[in-house]
Parts: structure tokens; C-alpha cells; sequence
């Protein structure tokens, strides 16, 4: 059954936000505010566009032979976790993995009935808030040292962390705004671009 999903936006072709091409989903809300957040102007859980599950399946489905997955960062994932779910169950069906980001600790979501049966659609899940204090780009994809990654399926090895290094896709929108997307020292980007 289909539900609905409020995101801040889309990417559907991406290099830079996990292993392989991706389509890209930034989920619009989350309750957690890390200080320093890249992305705080998701965290406004009455902002973005809703959007049919169906019709966003549809969508990544269009692009299922260009890309190798879907990843879902925000915002916060779980905070929308029923829909999170169904597309990565969809998604899966048709070949496609799965890579979730969430600020929140993998020890404390176990317990959870919901989050057990998202688990059974994702391949690679990326825990823990983004801590200023611990800022390190060392490790792709993350942008601080305490967060941790969790392989759940046999679709990928740890060794592919060592395959991939942090990089920033730059585009320019339809309308002249410049998206930046990626991980990275976005501030010295900032600098260049002056």
C-alpha cells in the first residue's frame, strides 16, 4: 500500500554518495539538529514536497539500468521510516541497493519492530549524529569519526570502504543555484568559488 514521503529533494544520478552511481533521496525532517549540520535547512518537518511512494518507485525504477542503488540521507531517514521501508523493499525487488544514513545509534534502534524490517532491504546503514567536535573526512561518505558503518547484506565487503574517498559533485540548478552535494570541506569549496 502506498503511502507518502516528504523529502527535500533528489538526485537521480549521483557518483558521490555511496558505492556506485546512485539516486540520491535527502528526506525532509529530522528532530535531532546536530550542531554544524550541512543540512539544517531539512530539518523543517512541514518543508519539502510530499511525494507518492508509488510514484518516487516509479521514478528510481525509470533509472534502474544507470544506477547501481538508491541512498537515503536527510533530514533523518527513520524519522519516515514506513515509507523509507516500502522503497527500499521496491528497490530491491528490482536489483538495486540500498544505503541509508541516520543520526541515530544502531545499538538503540535493535528493538525496534519498524527498524528490524527496514533492515531486511538495506545493504550498507550508516549510524550516528554528525559531531562538530569530531570532524574527520578520512573515512568516505561521513563527516565525522564517531559514525559507523554496518553491512547487512553479503552485496558488499568492508574493503570497499577503501575503494572510495570523499568527494563534492557541484551543479548548477535550472534556475542559477549552485547544489552542492557530497562529503567534504564544503567551507573551503566556499572559498574558491568567491
Amino acid at each position: 500500500m502506498a503511502t507518502n514521503i516528504r523529502i527535500n529533494s533528489y538526485i537521480p544520478i549521483t557518483d558521490v554518495e555511496g558505492v556506485g552511481t546512485r539516486f540520491a533521496i535527502w528526506v525532509q525532517g529530522c528532530s535531532l539538529h546536530c550542531k554544524g549540520c550541512a543540512n539544517s535547512h531539512m530539518w523543517d518537518k512541514e518543508s519539502g514536497t510530499i511525494y507518492n511512494t508509488d510514484d518516487l518507485i516509479n521514478l528510481i525504477k525509470s533509472y534502474k539500468d544507470r544506477v547501481e542503488g538508491v541512498t537515503f540521507l536527510g533530514g533523518e531517514p527513520l524519522e519516515q521510516i514506513e515509507a523509507v521501508t516500502e522503497i527500499s523493499k521496491a528497490v530491491q525487488s528490482f536489483g538495486l541497493s540500498v544505503i541509508v544514513f541516520t543520526g541515530y545509534e544502531y545499538k538503540n534502534l535493535e528493538h525496534r519492530a519498524d527498524f528490524q524490517e527496514l533492515i531486511k532491504y538495506v545493504d550498507i546503514l550508516i549510524d550516528g549524529r554528525y559531531e562538530e567536535d569530531k570532524t574527520d573526512y578520512s573515512r568516505p561518505w561521513v563527516g565525522s569519526s564517531n559514525q559507523n558503518y554496518y553491512f547487512l547484506s553479503g552485496r558488499y565487503e568492508k574493503s570497499v570502504i577503501e575503494e572510495y574517498k570523499n568527494k563534492i559533485e557541484v551543479r548548477i540548478s535550472p534556475d542559477n543555484k549552485v547544489v552542492l552535494t557530497g562529503m567534504g570541506d564544503f567551507s573551503e569549496l566556499m572559498e574558491v568559488m568567491r
